[in-house]
Formats: structure tokens, C-alpha cells, sequence
């Protein structure tokens, strides 16, 4: 079964409403606020430049990291149970739904990735061989000059 294509600001959208909503109360610590917001700001650069593979690949890689820290700062900052009041468990109810909308957003993410014309494989910026063809020899031509000299013909001395 195809997911139906989802438009990338849609998902900026939906993770900026709820990133809001969930530092409505001052719960978690501004970490929280900036690492959300930064990486939203990359998908906005992601949107602009429709042809960038970095933006689209640097957007994906901080919604895979934000899910990491998002973990944590839930874990850490979630208060007593005492403490929790209507707004405070709207809050981090809404911080725990970004939290788990954030691996389906990766992945249609990864999907706009592949249309732009990523790789399956991400690439480091270490280099490998490449698959250029162009230069490409047989090697079962006969014509081609050996690559080790005749040990018939012995070299002269030249003394």
C-alpha cells in the first residue's frame, strides 16, 4: 500500500503547531525550543531550494536527531504526577504526539529525498569509486600494448 504524497510544508506545519504547543508551559528547557525550531527552519531551507539534496538530507538528518533529544528531554523534564495540571499535560501530551509523528515524517521525508535524487546509501563526503562507464576498456582487446616488457628481448648494456 503507496502513502499518499505529502507536501513538505504540510509537515513543517504540523511540527512547528505542535513544537509550539508543546513549549506552551516552559516545562522542558529552551534546548527543546531551539534544536525543534532549528531543524524546522532547515526544512524551510529545504522548501526554497527544491533542487538542494544538502537541505532536504540536512532536514532528515536533524528530525532523526531531534527524535533522540525529544526522547530525552520527555524522559528527563516530565514532572510528578502531582505537578501536572490541564495545560501542562496539553503540553507535553502534544510535545509526546510530535515525538511519535516523527519517524512517519522521516520517512516522507527520506521519500522526497529519493525523488530529488538521493541514494539509498548517504554519502559522507568520503570518496569511492565511482560508476562512470565512459572510461571503461575491455580487456580481451588483442591490439593493446602489453603491460609487462618481452623477456625475449633482453636490453643491451650499455658498456
Amino acid at each position: 500500500m503507496e502513502l499518499p504524497a505529502v507536501n513538505l510544508k504540510a509537515i513543517i506545519l504540523v511540527h512547528w503547531l505542535l513544537t509550539v504547543w508543546g513549549c506552551m508551559n516552559h516545562m522542558f528547557p529552551a534546548s527543546y525550543a531551539w534544536g525543534n525550531f532549528s531543524v524546522l527552519a532547515v526544512g524551510i531551507w529545504a522548501i526554497v531550494q527544491r533542487d538542494s539534496l544538502d537541505a532536504i538530507m540536512m532536514f532528515l538528518t536533524g528530525l532523526l536527531l531531534t527524535v533522540l533529544t525529544d526522547i530525552i528531554h520527555v524522559s528527563v523534564f516530565y514532572p510528578p504526577n502531582n505537578y501536572l495540571t490541564g495545560a501542562k499535560r496539553f503540553s507535553i501530551g502534544m510535545a509526546i504526539f510530535s515525538l511519535i509523528l516523527k519517524p512517519l515524517s522521516c520517512y516522507l521525508v527520506y521519500r522526497m529525498y529519493r525523488e530529488r535524487g538521493g541514494e539509498y546509501t548517504f554519502n559522507l563526503g568520503v570518496t569511492c569509486a565511482s560508476q562512470d562507464r565512459s572510461t571503461y576498456e575491455p580487456i580481451d582487446q588483442q591490439d593493446a600494448s602489453p603491460q609487462w616488457p618481452d623477456s625475449s628481448k633482453i636490453a643491451q648494456h650499455p658498456y
